[in-house]
């Protein structure tokens, strides 16, 4: 009776050995090495400085994208804010104010529009700089607008869109000149320029 006892003890010890030893090998071959980067791709989607994606490209200035920038584009991209604007000379207002010859004029400076107290507020007039900064964010630009579009992303768009709006006016602006490119700065660790190297002496007379 004890050696079937052990007998059954042995087999039992023996199959949780086998049992172990399978586990770690079967660990070992099916060991994953955690991804270099995580989670999916997300087409359409830009990676944010730092999360994996290349620094962004630092944007240029505005005056840089309306020299090349085309108010037939710019009428396109309009479309977007032609649910509540309108750029037609002597045309209503509607959700929002008529843009025509918006272009250097103080901000809400439509008579009879219901402007928000504050873009009423905001000093200074619609340049090139202020309205590209209410393109790109009008809730940034001003805070509590009544505007609920969000932005347009794209620098040319909004030049395109800036240069649009200029040449629906009596009196356009004359669009700036692209600014001058910086001049690229030397390496830190570029060498002098070697000077040429001195002519031999000339050989003594004997």
């Amino acid at each position: 009776m004890d050696d079937r006892s052990n007998t059954i003890a042995m087999m039992v010890l023996a199959a949780g050995i086998v049992a172990l030893g399978g586990s770690i090998v079967t660990a070992e071959i099916f060991h994953a090495e955690r991804p270099e980067k995580m989670g999916y791709v997300v087409e359409g989607v830009e990676a944010e400085a730092g999360e994996g994606g290349e620094a962004a490209t630092p944007a240029q200035p505005i005056e840089f994208y309306l020299a090349s920038a085309d108010p037939a584009k710019g009428e396109q991209v309009f479309k977007k804010c032609a649910a509540c604007h309108n750029a037609d000379k002597g045309g209503a207002n509607a959700l929002g104010p008529n843009l025509w010859g918006a272009m250097g004029k103080p901000h809400g400076h439509v008579p009879g529009f219901a402007y928000s107290d504050a873009l009423k507020g905001k000093p200074g007039v619609w340049d090139w700089n202020s309205m590209n900064e209410w393109l790109t964010s009008p809730k940034k630009y001003a805070p509590g607008t009544k505007m609920t579009f969000a932005g347009l992303s794209k620098p040319e768009d909004r030049a395109n869109v800036i240069a649009f709006l200029n040449a629906h006016s009596d009196a356009p602006l004359p669009l700036p000149a692209a600014p001058a490119a910086a001049a690229a700065a030397p390496a830190a660790d570029a060498k002098p320029t070697e000077t040429a190297a001195a002519a031999p002496a000339p050989a003594a007379a004997h």
